[in-house]
Order: structure tokens, then sequence, then C-alpha cells
């Protein structure tokens, strides 16, 4: 079988992209390494996923890395890790907010006015948790019956 030099050719820049890619998305991954661990107990995470944003005044400041269940009360532990340039408060409250109505959400922290910050394994307690949209529009269309 004989090939073409454009197909040789084509081939070679198909396999470069390829590469290219790989290496861009595990650069993505690896960016987040240098910072600290907090957590925050949640009631419902509602869509959270690992890899998504903890914001601050809308500015990404740290990813998710970690989602469980406690199996003592039933919350959610989630477990975040913050640039190290970023100092919280330890008096901070945080929620979980969505990015736009088609889906997405992230973790938004609420800075405190303490002069203590949180450090490395603190937990975040004062959470709110996340609206689910279908149980408030329930609550409307069934409430107007009511007299």
């Amino acid at each position: 079988m004989r090939y073409s030099l454009v197909e040789i050719f084509l081939g070679a820049i198909v396999l470069l992209t390829a590469i290219g890619f790989l290496v861009l998305g595990m650069q993505s991954i690896n960016s987040q390494k240098d910072g600290y661990n907090i957590s925050l107990i949640f009631g419902s995470t509602a869509g959270l996923k690992n890899g998504d944003d903890v914001k601050i005044s809308g500015i990404s400041v740290g990813k998710i890395t970690k989602l469980e269940l406690n199996q003592d009360d039933y919350n959610a532990k989630v477990d975040i890790i913050i640039n190290n340039n970023i100092k919280i408060p330890d008096d901070s409250s945080a929620k979980i907010t969505s990015s736009s109505l088609l889906g997405g959400n992230f973790l938004d922290i609420i800075p405190g006015s303490s002069e203590k910050n949180l450090g490395p394994s603190d937990i975040i307690y004062d959470t709110t948790d996340p609206v689910n949209f279908t149980d408030m529009l329930g609550k409307v269309i069934f409430s107007g019956n009511k007299q």
C-alpha cells in the first residue's frame, strides 16, 4: 500500500493537535496545586462537583477538590483549595450559586470582618444551602389556591 505525502502530512498534523490538547488538559488539571485546604459543611450541594470554581466577589480564588457525605449527621462536606495569596477571615460564610440559567454552579465565599484568618484544615460552618428552582416554582403555583 502506498501513502501519499499529503496523507502523511495530515496525519502528523492530527497527531500533533491531539498531543497539544492533551498537554493543555493536563496543565489545567494541575494548575491548582499551590494553596491551602479548607472545608465547608452544607445540608445539600445541589449539583456542585469536583473542579468547580470557588469565588470571592466574582473572582476565582480556588477549586473544589472533594465532596463527601458525613455518615453521622448526613451533611455534605466540601473540601476546597484556596490560592496561597488569598486570606479568608474566620467569620466568613459561603453559599452555592448558579453561574447561569443553563446550569453550572460555583461556591461563593462572602468574607467576614474578623482580624483572624482561616488556616489550613479549618472549617466554615456558616453556609447557605442552594435554592431549588423547581421546589420554589411549585410553592408559588400551589400557594395560589389557598384562601
